[in-house]
């Protein structure tokens, strides 16, 4: 299973941790000079910092809430790890697998329907709740059946368009 990181948004979440942490030492340090020095703080300039860096906060905040956790499962774990990659490259957090774990809040499913014969009653169950994307090579109506009898949100039938995916994981994303 590879974990897929350096997302755009990951990294616009650490550089703005960064740019807070410095904004807060600053901060810091003009209220221990002052201290020291036992004269009044600069108010006007502790003042402009704070509202730099709620500023700050608020961005790194939306950033993180923005990020949407995605796991692919296929039976091909390269392909897998392709498609993982990709959405990396788009902004998600994704993770890839041959195997069902146990999904972290929020996360989205992307799930090839071969999968689903190897799958124990729990596991099955568990991609039941997720309500998952399908990807598959099959297009007859009864794999769209058995897709739609897993509580599927999307049904892509391979190769499968990354922005099309993408916009079915947006979908997903937003119904919960």
């Amino acid at each position: 299973m590879g974990s897929v990181t350096g997302s755009s948004r990951k990294r616009e979440v650490a550089a703005g941790l960064h740019r807070l942490r410095s904004t807060l030492a600053r901060l810091k340090a003009e209220l221990e000079l002052a201290e020291a020095d036992g004269t009044s703080p600069p108010a006007d300039r502790l003042l402009d910092g704070l509202d730099e860096a709620f500023a700050l906060l608020t961005a790194v905040e939306a950033a993180s809430h923005s990020m949407v956790s995605v796991l692919v499962l296929d039976d091909d774990a390269r392909l897998a790890e392709i498609t993982a990659r990709g959405l990396s490259r788009l902004g998600y957090d994704a993770d890839s697998g041959i195997a069902m774990r146990p999904l972290r809040t929020g996360e989205v499913l992307v799930f090839d329907m071969s999968l689903l014969p190897s799958l124990d009653a729990d596991a099955r169950e568990a991609v039941r709740a997720a309500k998952p994307i399908v990807v598959t090579g099959a297009t007859d109506s009864g794999s769209r059946a058995l897709a739609a009898g897993i509580g599927s949100s999307d049904y892509l039938v391979k190769p499968v368009d990354l922005e099309e995916l993408a916009a079915a994981i947006s979908r997903r994303a937003v119904t919960g």
